[in-house]
C-alpha cells in the first residue's frame, strides 16, 4: 500500500530512446519501431494510476510523486511455427527506463531500468489476433507492472 506521505502523481511524457539507426544483428532482427509508442505508453500508465487509485494523477508542479520514463526497446519475436514454417505466434516486448521521484524533496526513490510488458498473440489459426490488439495488451501490462510496482513499493 502506498504511503500516507503519498496521494499524487505525475506521468512525465516518455521519451522515445529507441536507436533505429542501431545495426541489426542475429539478437535483435526482431527488433521494430512502431510511431507513437511513447505517447501510448504514457496514456496507458495514466489511466491505469486512475484506474487503481491509489495515487491520484496530479499537474507536475504539485504531485507528491514523479515518474519518469524512456521507452528503449520494442521487439515481436516468433514463438511457434506452423507446418509451412509461418509464423503462428509471436511475443512483443515493450522495454522501458523508469525511476520515481519524490516530488517535493526532489529525490529518488526507486529507479529499474529494462521494466518490461509484454504479451504473445496468434497470427492464424481461431485464436487469431492483430498485431494492433495485441499492442493494446503490451501496453496494459507494461502499465499494471508500473502501477503495482509503484503502489507495492511501500
Amino acid at each position: 500500500m502506498v504511503s500516507d506521505k503519498f496521494k499524487t502523481i505525475y506521468v512525465t511524457p516518455f521519451i522515445n530512446k529507441i536507436d533505429i539507426t542501431k545495426e541489426v544483428d542475429t539478437g535483435s532482427k526482431y527488433r521494430i519501431y512502431r510511431p507513437m509508442i511513447e505517447t501510448e505508453i504514457t496514456k496507458y500508465v495514466n489511466n491505469k494510476y486512475l484506474f487503481d487509485g491509489n495515487l491520484r494523477p496530479a499537474k507536475e508542479g504539485l504531485a507528491d510523486l514523479i515518474l519518469k520514463g524512456e521507452v528503449v526497446e520494442f521487439r515481436k519475436d516468433p514463438l511457434r511455427y506452423d507446418s509451412d514454417d509461418n509464423v503462428s505466434e509471436y511475443r512483443l516486448n515493450l522495454v522501458v527506463n523508469i525511476s520515481l521521484w519524490d516530488g517535493k524533496e526532489k529525490t529518488l526513490v526507486w529507479q529499474e531500468n529494462n521494466f518490461t510488458g509484454d504479451t504473445h498473440y496468434f497470427a492464424t489459426g481461431t485464436q487469431q489476433k492483430s498485431e494492433d490488439t495485441a499492442i493494446v495488451d503490451a501496453y496494459n501490462d507494461l502499465a499494471r507492472r508500473i502501477v503495482e510496482r509503484t503502489v507495492e513499493q511501500w
